[in-house]
């Protein structure tokens, strides 16, 4: 670690570690000077054009830090839109549910508004235009923010709905239905799926868990 580290103490206590130039208006008088000053150091990493994350205390200083993608997609997501109004979801959701077969370097979320594939440091982020209002949503915690995510039940029927979003194949799509599967209450899933006019995703999501059982 870097013993000459040095960062403004209301930065350090940001709930979203993900920033942007202008976040940092009310801390530094120049603040694109000031955070060159701050990669130069080690106490940010460069995400993309425009967006740095913050190192954890214990990582602070040390050049071969890197954010993890999911933290990065939502930070990012949170410092557009607000923490309410986005959620990790489908591919990145199943990996924190447990049910990702292998690494993606894609991460996916949902937001107010359409827009591009963000291409990070650390891997793309695809941005899904959904009302989170309507999603049925949980707690997730990161290691740059805190916010939401789609719960295992939610994120089932939504990656039978649209089974190659962010990039997988068919049949990692299946895979990861069938691990969640497991994990859902089924009374939870077709109230969802009534409710979100889905029967086409439940279909698909009950024959992934007869697949599972070897049914």
């Amino acid at each position: 670690m870097n013993d000459r580290v040095t960062i403004s103490t209301k930065l350090a206590r940001r709930e979203n570690k993900v920033l942007r130039p202008r976040d940092a208006g009310d801390v530094y008088a120049h603040p694109r000077s000031e955070f060159e000053r701050l990669l130069e150091q080690a106490v940010l990493s460069h995400i993309c054009t425009g967006y740095y994350a913050l190192a954890p205390m214990e990582r602070l200083g040390d050049p071969r830090w890197r954010p993890d993608l999911a933290a990065v997609a939502l930070g990012i997501a949170q410092a557009d839109y607000g923490r309410d109004a986005v959620a990790l979801m489908s591919i990145t959701a199943a990996g924190r549910h447990g049910a990702l077969p292998r690494a993606i370097a894609t991460a996916v979320v949902a937001v107010p508004k359409q827009r591009p594939v963000l291409h990070t440091n650390v891997g793309d982020v695809v941005f899904v235009k959904r009302d989170v209002g309507r999603l049925d949503l949980e707690r997730v915690e990161t290691e740059l923010t805190a916010g939401w995510m789609t719960t295992p039940e939610q994120t089932a029927l939504d990656i039978a709905a649209r089974p190659k979003l962010g990039g997988i194949e068919e049949a990692d799509a299946a895979s990861i239905l069938r691990a969640l599967s497991r994990k859902i209450d089924w009374a939870v899933t077709e109230e969802l799926a009534r409710d979100q006019h889905r029967p086409a995703a439940l279909a698909r999501v009950r024959e992934a868990y007869a697949t599972a059982l070897g049914w």
